[in-house]
């Protein structure tokens, strides 16, 4: 097997919650050595969190693939230690407060010193300063504060959150590809630099065209349930048998619906003759398309108007969507040997190089704290005296 496109970086991971690890993710699935510092004794023996139990599924999606190094960062042997790793290390990640981050040297100023290749990349609520850094920001929060809430559900039904931590993954997510394009800046100037971003800056950008719609018009957008808000039709109708979704808003896609679906009607009302007139009287135009498509079974309307290039589908639970037959072919979940569970199915990196087709294991299941200390400590070329002085002194375990 050829090793990994990150195979080649060392990072220390010294990130909680859900935002963080994200970032991180995509660094270990990719083959960075990624090594998880925790405090050697858990906040409480189940090792339970806002992300669930070690053992749980989320923990497990989060840290798969990373080995566990338990260091007593307020502890001097362990501080010493720690400016030891970031020596030999390209990139640490870390999500604490400001005031934690100094306490403990881990900001950039600091870690710089030690090693100027180093990039460090920080996940926070709000940003690194400005008014409310110093506020706590998870993903409920943000989604009320960005606006995302106010323009999801149903008219009238009041703000409702979005079923996934959106916040926290697409901060994540863009950290992590932050941390991607400092490694290829240093590539040239043999520099490291400090990557942050936070969960409001995410997901005033993940508005994307909502966004846009008031930075340019001052438009502010409103819930509009299951239809979008300037395509039509496209959203959720009825079927014979149940739900579906369909997108028929281009002239093209409007002319294929009708003709394949019998709608004669509907393709000879002038309301409905380009795309204008359809937004206009896209309310009634709703309620004409989905009397249409109430005639026909859900697996039919699939059929008959994929098969004329207008998009339709399904509206699955979770566990249909992970058995679907596109799913399955894709093979979307990988499994990691664990100690205790045995092997366990999780979700595998969406990226797919040609260079480097995804095997079906990961090599490592979420760690538990500490587990690799020793391991990982050997391989950076501590000595075994030096390991068990560290850990006689409680810097590590």
């Amino acid at each position: 097997m050829t090793e990994l496109p990150l195979s080649d970086y060392l990072v220390l991971d010294l990130t909680i919650a859900r935002a963080g690890p994200t970032a991180v993710r995509l660094l270990t699935d990719w083959g960075a050595n990624v090594v998880r510092i925790e405090p050697p004794r858990e906040r409480d023996a189940s090792g339970g969190s806002v992300t669930g139990e070690r053992d749980g599924p989320d923990q497990q999606n989060l840290h798969r693939n990373k080995r566990g190094l338990a260091i007593d960062l307020k502890h001097e042997a362990g501080q010493a230690l720690f400016r030891q790793l970031v020596a030999r290390a390209d990139v640490v990640v870390e999500n604490f407060r400001a005031d934690v981050k100094a306490r403990l040297g881990l900001e950039y100023k600091t870690l710089r010193e030690i090693n100027p290749r180093i990039i460090l990349a920080s996940i926070s609520g709000f940003g690194q300063d400005g008014p409310y850094a110093s506020r706590p920001g998870v993903d409920q929060i943000v989604q009320g504060t960005s606006g995302l809430m106010s323009i999801t559900g149903a008219p009238g039904r009041g703000p409702m959150r979005v079923g996934i931590a959106i916040s926290d993954t697409s901060a994540g997510m863009f950290l992590g590809q932050g941390i991607l394009l400092a490694l290829l800046e240093r590539e040239k100037t043999g520099e490291g630099q400090w990557v942050h971003t936070s969960l409001i800056e995410a997901m005033l950008s993940k508005l994307d065209f909502q966004g846009a719609r008031y930075t340019m018009n001052k438009e502010v957008p409103e819930q509009q349930g299951n239809f979008h808000p300037v395509q039509v039709p496209m959203g959720v109708f009825e079927s014979s048998d149940g739900l579906v979704n369909l997108a028929a808003s281009t002239g093209r896609m409007w002319n294929s619906f009708c003709v394949a679906l019998g709608a004669t009607e509907l393709a000879e009302n002038s309301d409905y003759r380009d795309v204008r007139s359809r937004f206009r009287h896209r309310e009634q135009l709703n309620q004409d398309v989905n009397r249409i498509t109430s005639r026909f079974s859900t697996r039919d309307l699939v059929a008959r108007l994929n098969e004329v290039g207008v998009p339709c589908g399904p509206i699955y639970n979770v566990g249909e969507a992970f058995e679907d037959e596109q799913a399955r072919h894709l093979k979307m979940t990988k499994t990691a040997p664990h100690p205790r569970l045995g092997e366990v199915d999780l979700v595998r990196s969406p990226i797919n190089l040609s260079n480097h087709p995804h095997e079906p294991r990961f090599h490592h299941a979420g760690p538990n704290t500490g587990e690799h200390s020793e391991e990982v400590l050997l391989e950076l070329g501590f000595n075994e005296n030096d390991i068990q002085q560290l850990m006689q002194s409680g810097a590590i375990s």
